[in-house]
């Protein structure tokens, strides 16, 4: 049996928010986790899509991030991006 190698190994307080609401064109399921790891940026995860992203404002401007991260069209990225400008 091999030796196990971490490049690291952590373990770190979180605020969690769960939150759901509908949008005009799909239903969001969202847990949004605030650590301090990710340089002041927050982990999105998409419970219904199955896909996450570690998301900062600077991402939110980014044209076509949303859609790539969570495999989503322009009307729904622009739905949720309204919500994640409020909270991020």
């Amino acid at each position: 049996m091999t030796e196990r190698f971490f490049l690291y190994d952590d373990k770190e307080e979180t605020t969690t928010r769960f939150v759901s609401f509908v949008g005009e064109h799909q239903r969001f399921d969202l847990a949004i986790i605030q650590t301090g790891r990710h340089y002041g940026k927050q982990l999105v995860l998409d419970m219904q899509g199955n896909r996450f992203a570690i998301i900062g404002q600077d991402d939110l401007q980014e044209e076509g991030y949303l859609e790539f991260a969570f495999q989503i069209n322009e009307e729904v990225a622009e739905e949720l991006r309204s919500f994640l400008i409020e909270v991020i």
